[in-house]
């Protein structure tokens, strides 16, 4: 069994996304710095994720749990496929409440974020599938740990959130595009 700190896991998630930038502005030979900026958009998102996704609310002595990886318990994997099955499973309308708000408003921000960074994925059909893989992928590398489980049911209100980001960028969008043009009216003598 292995125990994983927070600190651990934010520093090692910072460590291969600052490796990776780096080896990506090597290849091009160029570091577009304005790009790297908005990156770093994504780069908060995610390290807020895998924060309340892989390192729960729960306090043990007043520090956060650790991640525990346990080669042992990987199998049978913890996997729930049944949409809604799990969902009402909590002791307290709280906690249930905390899921859902959590899981929704979690993924808000990358539905915003995506069609930002990459203006190649600023249509709904594009941005929104992308940010429900990221939730996948969440997801899936929950399953080493024993103390995490992967849930659709979690898929299903991450993509909810993430739909809910992309509702708010193209209003956002529509918004500065009807006002673009009365604003340049303004400007010309």
């Amino acid at each position: 069994m292995v125990e994983i700190p927070f600190i651990t896991g934010e520093v090692l998630f910072t460590a291969v996304w600052f490796a990776v930038r780096i080896i990506i502005c090597i290849a091009r030979r160029s570091v577009d710095w304005r790009h790297e900026a908005r990156l770093l958009l994504m780069y908060i998102n995610v390290a807020v994720i895998i924060r309340f996704t892989f390192f729960p609310f729960s306090l043990v002595d007043g520090h956060v749990q650790p991640l525990v990886f346990e080669p042992a318990a990987i199998f049978p994997p913890r996997v729930n496929l049944i949409p809604l099955d799990h969902l009402f499973w909590f002791e307290t309308t709280k906690d249930l409440l905390t899921n859902i708000i959590g899981n929704v408003a979690l993924f808000i921000p990358t539905g915003i974020i995506i069609p930002i960074i990459w203006k190649w994925l600023d249509r709904w059909w594009k941005a929104i599938p992308t940010g429900m893989l990221i939730s996948l992928i969440i997801e899936l590398a929950q399953l080493p740990f024993a103390s995490r489980a992967t849930d659709i049911d979690d898929l299903i209100l991450n993509s909810l959130g993430v739909i809910i980001g992309y509702i708010i960028y193209a209003a956002a969008r529509a918004v500065r595009r009807r006002d673009e043009p009365s604003r340049g009216r303004h400007l010309r003598p």
